[in-house]
Formats: C-alpha cells, sequence, structure tokens
C-alpha cells in the first residue's frame, strides 16, 4: 500500500467540503441541497465516481469553482469521495446541514477556508481518503482577551446575541 498527501488547491478566501458518499445520484442531490439552503449560492462541485464508467461527475453554480473542484477531485481521485469549492462570502455553516442531510452522504472529513492535506493510501486500482490536515498546529491557549475578541466577533457575525 501506497502512502501520499495531495495538498487541496484554492484560494484563501474560498471554503471547501471534502466527503464522502455512496451513489451517482450525489451529484444532483448535493446541487440540489446547496441551492436549496442558499438562494444565489455560488459553488463548484465534483464526485470521484468509484464503479462504472469511473468519471469524476460535476456539477455547480459557478464554471471557474466547477473547475477548481474537477482539478482537486483528480488530484485525489479516492472513490466516492467528493468536493465542494463556495464561492467567496459563502461558507460551510450554511450549507453543512443540508449536506449532511443528502442521504447518499456517508461522512464529511473537511469543511474549511484553511489550507487542507488530505492522506490518501492507495492499492491497486483501489484509493481512499484516510484523513485531512486542516491549518496549522495551535500556538498556545486563549487567555480573557482572546475570549472577549471571540465572543464579539460571533456577536458582530449575527451568530450569538446580547
Amino acid at each position: 500500500m501506497e502512502l501520499q498527501v495531495v495538498q487541496l488547491e484554492k484560494p484563501e478566501n474560498l471554503n471547501v467540503i471534502l466527503g464522502q458518499s455512496h451513489f451517482i445520484k450525489t451529484v444532483e442531490d448535493l446541487h440540489e441541497a446547496l441551492v436549496t439552503a442558499v438562494p444565489g449560492i455560488k459553488f463548484g462541485l465534483a464526485f470521484c465516481e468509484a464503479s462504472g464508467k469511473r468519471l469524476i461527475r460535476k456539477s455547480g453554480t459557478a464554471p471557474e469553482l466547477v473547475e477548481l473542484a474537477v482539478l482537486n477531485a483528480q488530484n485525489i481521485g479516492a472513490g466516492h469521495s467528493f468536493v465542494i469549492v463556495l464561492g467567496e462570502g459563502f461558507f460551510p455553516i450554511n450549507v453543512l446541514h443540508a449536506v449532511k442531510a443528502c442521504p447518499e452522504v456517508v461522512r464529511i472529513f473537511a469543511a474549511t477556508a484553511n489550507p487542507l492535506s488530505v492522506v490518501i493510501a492507495q492499492q491497486g486500482e483501489q484509493r481512499g481518503i484516510l484523513g485531512v490536515m486542516d491549518g496549522y498546529l495551535p500556538l498556545g491557549v486563549e487567555g480573557d482577551e482572546d475570549v472577549a475578541w471571540r465572543k464579539d466577533l460571533l456577536r458582530r457575525f449575527g451568530y450569538k446575541v446580547g
């Protein structure tokens, strides 16, 4: 078995969701889930078909994001994995419930704007995702000033009241 690490390619300001599903219907159902969760959303979606023609299936609302999702799906190349690239100003927190509720979705590996590396195992013609490395190592533990900053940020974003 060979192990390798694949770095996702994306601009810093974009979020990605990396997951695993189990059926060709994933592409249409995820597309529908995303546009229903956030009307007007810009995204690209690519899904690695694990049997049959073994194609990378694709969809989305922004051609450049579809292209980026396909590039990352090709680099990962793991059966039944999917990559969603969200456009600028669109965030996983607004779509994750809809994505996870999709009947074909088995798991979510990551939802992040951070640099993302995917640990891949390959044996013969089979390839799978073992895990991910999301962002960087922590540099310390938050203090009172950091707690105040975090709480203020969440209130400015409208996630918390008071």
